[in-house]
């Protein structure tokens, strides 16, 4: 018999569970996702954004031959490889975050109420922004979209990285002009070294995660994400996906693209999937226990930007209401997905196909498909978060450089 992508998805590569505290609400709204991320908050998100030089949406690919693979009528996928020239979603809520932190600085100060990108890039608050350090932990892509927007708006940057974080990526993030801290423990790890090290300089942290005592400035980088799920609803020709795969790691990009999903579509929303990697589970195990866990597995995982042992609380005090299903996928799945994408002309990073492996690990499991309610009728939405942050590592697990892949898909 001969050998398909589909043949690294046994049963054994993945494993799912269904939110029990999930809403059922039909509201256009849900009342306290709106406390968290507010609909006004999200339009002027949006409204910055799209003023920035570079910014056009991403592509919106559809997968006629890996739908038929798997059995379901169509799979759209959300290409974030393009986004700003940066190579993932993460522009959108780190630069946001940057330009935000500053505003409210600028105010604090001046007593000026409108602050926008334009002055801070043209120097009208030089004398301000050059004293002022904005830094954050990161996996890389967070990282990479800080530094971005602190070269940007005029500020100092530092950018703390783990034990885990390829050189390539290192090298991608230093090219902004920040200055890299490595640390020798984890994620979760370099995170809290970057809050002790801001508390003691009077430096500005900007994270994607959010802990105790540190909420506002994750909600400015959910809220820049939410533009994506924007994207998506003005792209997909009124089609409504019946189940949508959004990536985990801390839980901040699944958070807002279901969040402003449900606004758009409401109780017509498709069912939300979160995939993760088995080695940094903390989504799934929050879901197990219905409050925020700890991951149970090493962090030690291919899918890089993925790799979190605890979630972000503002992120599940949204998935803890907008998300159907929590699933954990095998490490051996994200290769071969990689390469089917690559085939059709998408470049797909290690921890942007996570959301295909997730799909392709339901289908090929009749007991999980059927569980899922995933049948030939299905409308699927994936989002490919980066394209090729790391290149060589792109190449290893692709077995071809990502420069050479063109993409033939209609958009």
């Amino acid at each position: 018999m001969t050998k398909t992508w589909l043949d690294a998805f046994t049963p054994e590569c993945s494993t799912w569970y269904h939110n029990k505290i999930a809403s059922t609400s039909t509201q256009l709204v849900h009342p306290d996702i709106e406390k968290i991320m507010p609909t006004e908050e999200g339009a002027q998100a949006k409204l910055e954004i799209q003023q920035w030089t570079g910014y056009e949406a991403t592509p919106l690919h559809r997968l006629g031959t890996v739908a038929k693979e798997l059995k379901v009528a169509n799979i759209y996928l959300k290409d974030e490889s393009p986004r700003f020239g940066l190579g993932s979603f993460k522009a959108l809520g780190g630069a946001y975050a940057v330009f935000k932190v500053l505003s409210h600085l600028i105010k604090e100060r001046t007593g000026i109420e409108k602050i926008n990108s334009a002055d801070l890039r043209n120097g009208t608050y030089e004398a301000i922004c050059k004293n002022i350090t904005v830094v954050t932990a990161t996996d890389g892509n967070h990282g990479k979209s800080v530094a971005w927007g602190a070269r940007e708006f005029g500020c100092q940057c530092k950018i703390y990285i783990h034990r885990e974080v390829s050189k390539g990526r290192e090298q991608a993030i230093a090219k902004f002009g920040c200055e890299m801290v490595r640390i020798s423990g984890n994620y979760d790890d370099s995170v809290r070294q970057a809050d002790m090290d801001s508390h003691k300089n009077n430096w500005h942290v900007v994270s994607d995660t959010s802990y105790p005592g540190y909420m506002d400035v994750p909600k400015y980088v959910m809220q820049g994400y939410t533009i994506l799920a924007s994207e998506i609803s003005e792209q997909i020709d009124g089609v409504i996906p019946t189940h949508v795969f959004l990536p985990g790691g801390v839980g901040g990009i699944a958070a807002a693209v279901s969040a402003e999903l449900w606004r758009i579509w409401g109780k017509n929303r498709p069912k939300v999937v979160v995939v993760e990697p088995r080695a940094a589970d903390c989504l799934y195990q929050s879901a197990l226990s219905e409050k925020p866990m700890m991951s149970h597995g090493n962090l030690e995982t291919v899918m890089a930007c993925l790799s979190a042992g605890e979630v972000s609380l503002l992120a599940w005090d949204i998935l803890s209401r907008s998300a159907n299903t929590f699933m954990i996928l095998n490490d051996e799945t994200i290769a071969p997905s990689m390469r089917r994408l690559a085939e059709l002309g998408i470049v797909s990073g290690e921890s942007g196909a996570a959301t295909l492996a997730g799909l392709a690990a339901i289908c090929q499991n009749p007991i999980a498909r059927m569980s899922l309610g995933i049948d030939h009728d299905s409308r699927i939405l994936l989002l490919s978060t980066e394209g090729a942050t790391d290149p060589e590592i792109y190449k290893k697990l692709v077995g071809v450089e990502a420069s050479e892949i063109v993409t033939n898909l209609p958009i």
